[in-house]
Formats: C-alpha cells, structure tokens, sequence
C-alpha cells in the first residue's frame, strides 16, 4: 500500500515539473525572441534596402508592447 502512494505521489511531483520545464521553456523562448531575434530581423530588412518592409513592423511591434504594458499596470 505504501509503495503504491510513493508512485502516485512520484507520479504528481513528475508531472509538475515537467508543466514547470515547459512553462519555463516558453518564457525564455519568448525572451530570445523579443530580444535577440526581432532586432536582427529588422537589422537585417534595414541592411537589405527593406525600408518599407522595417518600418511598419516597428511600429506594429510598438505599438503592441505600448499596449501590452499598459495592460500589466
């Protein structure tokens, strides 16, 4: 009886962290993103002669983190 509470309660604590590992993979996933990622690309579209492709999406992705910072406060 005992041995079978010891694997469901292995079982719960397994299953919480892999939840946790997967929620943390997200949020460093969307850090390297918005981080490193974003500014290459448009780095990139600027040094292509992609002006009127850089532009816009500066805005847009401006414009959402203006929006979603005034959601958090």
């Amino acid at each position: 009886m005992l041995t079978i509470i010891f694997f469901v309660a292995l079982i719960g604590v397994v299953w919480k962290m892999f939840v946790f590992g997967l929620k943390a993979t997200w949020g460093i996933a969307k850090l390297i993103c918005t981080v490193i990622l974003l500014p290459v690309i448009l780095i990139g579209l600027v040094c292509a002669g992609l002006l009127y492709i850089a532009f816009p999406v500066l805005i847009i992705v401006g414009i959402v983190m203006i929006i979603k910072g005034a959601a958090k406060v």
